[in-house]
């Protein structure tokens, strides 16, 4: 048998007329959850239907929850949810704000691995496109037979890290030949990441023309029944909060822990951060912050929900001063922890 050598950097040999195979890689994937491809009825219609058709999302039996998702929630949110996303929509690149701020995030963790040609990165969403499957193919493609999950969410919960996972797995049943995987674990109570949200949170006071007498940790919500059958999320939160607290210096009082973004009638962990916006307002408390721990790039629910929507709230109760603290996002200090939590999942891989 003729044999020649192939383009691995182990120089393994391979029959003659054998195609070439790429030198191998470790992949890095980058995913957060998802956004829809515009605001119109249609492409929110999709989005909304493959978010909420997740049954770690909406944990109903589907004979319940389908007549409602079909016969109510999808006739009325897409419209509501699309005008929404208009008010926050990246006119210059035609794209929600977490596509373009997770790109931008990939492409720096790339740039930061540029002398190191063994590393390849890719960025894909849970709902929506890129997708997960489009991102490992395209790893694959590049040579990449090992690859280093990222799910950018600090927190864990099976709502979110869990489904993302899930959807890896399910590309991964499609593959005859499968990569290695490894998963960058839940990131809450590193010490990275508290040292990245406090300086974000300092240098934000530090700009505004007011000082908050309360700065609100709010994280995105989940059914309380969700904790309750054993989802660790809510303790990861209140870590969360608590090292921040510890690491500014600050008390219980200025920095409090709520939850946004509850939907359907069913009770949310709390306390919520609308209500509590509005208490605060009532109870003669005149200047506030939000930061928001449980994202790794503003979105839809700190842009609007947040910057927009506790903001109206906060002053039609009385509040006068509202800021609203940017996430992480591509920012220095967010990119050097995520680059040195790859780095640490790449240890004996590159």
């Amino acid at each position: 048998m003729n044999l020649t050598e192939d383009r691995r950097p182990a120089g393994r040999l391979l029959p003659a007329g054998h195609p070439p195979i790429p030198a191998e890689k470790v992949g890095v994937l980058l995913v957060n959850l998802g956004t829809p491809d515009g605001t119109g009825y249609g492409p929110m219609w999709r989005y909304l239907r493959e978010f909420l058709s997740d049954p770690r999302v909406i944990e109903l039996p589907r004979l319940v929850w389908y007549p409602i998702l079909y016969g109510l929630v999808l006739t009325t949110r897409p419209r509501k949810s699309g005008a929404n996303y208009a008010k926050i929509w990246n006119r210059e690149k035609d794209e929600s704000p977490l596509r373009t701020i997770t790109r931008d995030q990939a492409e720096r963790l790339a740039a930061a691995f540029a002398a190191e040609p063994g590393i390849a990165v890719e960025w894909g969403m849970r709902y929506g496109s890129p997708s997960i499957r489009t991102a490992v193919d395209s790893l694959y493609a590049r040579g990449c037979r090992r690859i280093v999950f990222f799910p950018l969410y600090p927190q864990y919960s099976a709502t979110t890290t869990a489904t993302a996972h899930d959807k890896l797995f399910r590309a991964l049943m499609a593959m005859r030949d499968q990569p290695a995987i490894r998963s960058v674990p839940p990131y809450y109570d590193d010490p990275l990441y508290i040292d990245a949200l406090a300086r974000s949170i300092e240098r934000a006071v530090a700009a505004m023309d007011f000082e908050p007498e309360v700065v609100l940790a709010s994280y995105h919500g989940i059914p309380k029944a969700y904790f309750q059958k054993g989802d660790p999320y809510h303790c990861h939160c209140l870590k969360t909060t608590r090292l921040l607290r510890e690491r500014l210096g600050w008390s219980d009082g200025k920095l409090m822990t709520t939850f946004q973004s509850r939907f359907g009638a069913q009770e949310w962990l709390q306390p919520y951060t609308d209500k509590t916006v509005e208490k605060l307002a009532r109870d003669g408390v005149k200047r506030i912050a939000v930061v928001n721990p449980g994202f790794s790039a503003d979105c839809i629910e700190t842009l609007e929900e947040i910057a927009v929507e506790a903001r109206e709230i906060f002053r039609h109760a009385g509040g006068e001063k509202f800021a609203h603290i940017p996430c992480l996002n591509a920012a220095d200090d967010s990119m050097a922890m995520i680059e040195a939590l790859v780095r640490r999942e790449l240890q004996g891989w590159a």
